[in-house]
C-alpha cells in the first residue's frame, strides 16, 4: 500500500528541504530538531481545565511530571504516560498534545512522566524513573489532585511504549501498583528483533532501522543489557496477568512486527488484546494528530479504550 496521502505530502517536502536523519546529527541538534518536529506536527495544544507542572522523588532525584486535569467532577481515573525519542530524545513537552487529548476525550487525569535520557542515563535509569512516576501516582495523586486511584492506566509511544510495557511488569513482580490497563503505541519490544519489518524499512528519510539501532545503542551501556525483559519485554519469562492491552502499529514502521508480536504474546497469555495497524503511515503518527487524519483517529482509538478500561471492562479482539 502506498503512503497515506497526507504523509506522502509531508515526506515529499521533507525530501526537497534535504532532511536529515536524526542519527547524523551531534546530540544536542538531535534533541532539538526532533523536539521542534514533533511540536510541528502537533498542532495547536487542546486547551484542558488545569495544567500542573510539579516534580516527584525519582531513585536518583527528583523528576519532572505534568499534569492534566480536563473538566468535570467526581474523582477521575487516572492515565501515566511516558513520552517517546528512544530513550534519548524528547521531554514531557513532547506528548503535551497527546496527553491533552486523551485527558479530554478518556476523562482521566493524565500524568506525563519526566525521566533521565541516555546516554547519559543508560538502562535500567529510564524504567526505573518511570516506576517511580507511577507508584508517586498512585500514593499522591488522589490527596493532591483527587483522582481514583483504584483505576489506573500506563501508556507511551515508541521508547514510552516500550516503559510502559516495562512498568507492567515491574508493577506485577513487584506488587503493584495494581494495573487497568495498558496503551502501547508502536513499542520497541526486542533489541535483537530479526523481523521483515526491520529489514525492509531503511528509507533514510523516515524512522528506520538505523534508526532503531541508533537509540537502542545509546540506551543499553552493555549490549548483554539488550535480553532484560525491563528492556526487551517480549524476552519476559511470563506475560500472564498483565492488565487488557492497546496495541497500535504503523504499516511503514521498522518496530511494526515487534509490536504486533508482541500482542500476540499477551494474547497467547491470556491478556485481552486489542491491536491495530494503522495502513500507510509511518512511525511517529500518533504524536501528529494536528496534522494527520490517521493520527487523529488512533487518539480516538486510544481514548476509547482508557474509557473501556476504567470502567472495568477490556478489548476482547483484533482489530486491523
Amino acid at each position: 500500500m502506498a503512503l497515506d496521502p497526507q504523509l506522502q505530502a509531508l515526506y515529499d517536502r521533507k525530501a526537497a528541504e534535504g532532511g536529515r536523519p536524526l542519527y547524523t546529527m551531534s546530540l544536542q541538534e538531535a534533541r532539538e530538531a526532533d523536539l521542534a518536529a514533533v511540536l510541528d506536527g502537533a498542532g495547536t495544544p487542546e486547551p484542558v481545565e488545569e495544567v500542573t507542572d510539579t516534580t516527584f522523588p525519582g531513585p536518583e532525584g527528583p523528576l519532572p511530571v505534568r499534569v492534566f486535569r480536563p473538566a468535570g467532577d467526581g474523582p477521575l481515573p487516572v492515565l501515566v504516560y511516558y513520552f517517546g525519542g528512544g530513550w534519548t530524545l524528547g521531554t514531557i513537552d513532547t506528548c503535551d498534545a497527546i496527553c491533552r487529548s486523551l485527558a479530554n476525550a478518556a476523562g482521566c487525569l493524565t500524568l506525563a512522566v519526566g525521566y533521565r535520557l541516555a546516554p547519559e542515563n543508560p538502562f535500567p535509569a529510564a524504567v526505573e524513573d518511570c516506576y517511580a512516576g507511577l507508584r508517586w501516582a498512585a500514593e499522591q495523586a488522589g490527596a493532591r489532585f483527587g483522582a481514583d486511584t483504584s483505576r489506573i492506566c500506563v501508556g507511551g509511544d515508541s521508547a514510552g511504549g516500550n516503559l510502559a510495557a516495562a512498568v507492567t511488569l515491574m508493577a506485577r513482580d513487584r506488587s503493584g501498583p495494581e494495573l487497568a490497563g495498558q496503551l502501547l503505541v508502536y513499542p520497541n519490544t526486542d533489541h535483537l528483533a530479526d523481523t521483515e519489518s526491520r529489514r525492509t524499512h531503511t528509507d533514510p528519510l523516515l524512522f528506520n532501522d538505523k534508526s532503531v539501532r541508533w537509540y537502542w545503542d545509546n540506551y543499553l551501556a552493555h549490549q548483554s543489557d539488550g535480553s532484560d525483559p525491563l528492556a526487551s519485554p517480549l524476552r519476559a519469562e511470563s506475560h500472564k496477568g498483565l492488565p487488557p492491552a492497546l496495541v497500535i502499529t504503523a504499516e511503514y514502521d521498522p518496530l511494526r512486527d515487534e509490536g504486533e508480536l508482541y500482542a500476540e504474546r499477551l494474547r497467547e497469555s491470556g491478556v485481552p488484546v486489542e491491536l491495530t495497524r494503522y495502513p500507510g503511515v509511518i512511525h511517529g503518527f500518533f504524536a501528529m494528530a494536528g496534522t494527520l487524519d490517521a493520527g487523529r483517529r488512533a487518539v480516538g482509538q486510544a481514548a476509547a479504550h482508557l474509557r473501556t478500561v476504567f470502567a472495568g471492562g477490556g478489548p476482547a479482539g483484533t482489530k486491523g
